[in-house]
């Protein structure tokens, strides 16, 4: 695989493709502060050799993607809930990249801020969207989904001052907000801190989607309007994004399914890829099976 860049939505986004070109388009968003490398390389194999042609991309403020500008302070977004930009632009974003490899829609799936966007995305955009899958996120109702005090103290940390003190903090943050019942090694999360890093560490950005995320409306109401298959993943023992928000996403979208897995916090474990894997194409086949359903009777 090698990167790629393309012009969208009036900034630069780069990207990666896994997959045969005549695949199920799956395009993967990622949530705050994570570049699409957090989506594993072989998670995204997995899902090419099951039919996807896998688009995952860097964030505008993540990665290689365009650095924006713009006031990023925790107080502006937490307590003023103001943002350079909002989920809308993401979701825009998201898009224009589809515009921009020439993919009219695609099956989308999105893991916490990534979820947003993706949902956000359906609803403003709901011819580019064949099926959702809504990992680990949450409605925008500021009622449900709400963090523990403990993760909450662990997202407000000083933002580090260097390559060392970066990758440590990782390791703290995942330690806190990880899977305790697929307790990550330290040598994948030093690994994935590292190559965060290396490829752009933009805490300011981290910020800036954070206030994306506290300025959001509740997309509870376009969620009911949804009529796509939707899958909403969430881990039983989230410390970040409440239970609350998964189960919240899915009464609101008409007939999704909702898995909560025991044992997840808030993260991607290997041992559970198999089982996204296979929600996201179970999904994807529904989508295909409506569609087909729909051409039987015209």
């Amino acid at each position: 695989m090698n990167e790629c860049t393309v012009q969208a939505n009036g900034i630069e986004l780069c990207y990666e493709v896994f997959g045969e070109p005549d695949g199920r388009p799956l395009l993967l968003i990622m949530g705050l502060g994570g570049p699409m490398t957090w989506w594993d390389e072989e998670f995204c194999e997995q899902l090419a050799e099951r039919g996807f042609r896998v688009i995952r991309y860097d964030n505008r403020d993540t990665g290689r993607s365009t650095a924006m500008h713009g006031r990023a302070g925790l107080l502006p977004a937490l307590l003023l809930r103001r943002s350079p930009y909002q989920l809308t632009d993401l979701a825009d974003d998201a898009a224009a990249l589809l515009d921009a490899l020439e993919i009219p829609a695609a099956h989308v799936t999105g893991v916490s801020m990534g979820g947003m966007i993706a949902q956000t995305l359906a609803i403003r955009h709901p011819t580019r969207v064949l099926s959702l899958t809504s990992i680990m996120s949450t409605t925008g109702n500021k009622l449900v989904g709400l963090p523990s005090p403990r993760a909450m103290k662990n997202l407000l940390q000083p933002a580090p001052k260097d390559r060392d003190s970066y990758i440590e903090q990782m390791i703290r943050t995942f330690r806190v907000i990880g899977s305790p019942g697929y307790p990550a090694e330290e040598a994948r999360l030093r690994a994935r801190a590292a190559t965060t890093y290396d490829r752009g560490a933009n805490p300011a950005g981290t910020v800036r989607h954070l206030g994306a995320i506290m300025a959001a409306p509740d997309r509870t109401s376009g969620l009911r309007k949804l009529r796509i298959p939707a899958l909403v993943i969430h881990g039983a023992a989230d410390p970040l994004v409440n239970p609350s928000g998964g189960r919240a996403t899915a009464r609101a979208i008409p007939g999704a399914e909702l898995d909560m897995v025991p044992g997840m916090g808030h993260d991607t474990p290997p041992e559970l890829w198999p089982r996204f894997v296979n929600g996201i194409v179970r999904t994807a086949d529904r989508a295909e099976a409506v569609a087909d359903r729909h051409i039987d009777t015209t």
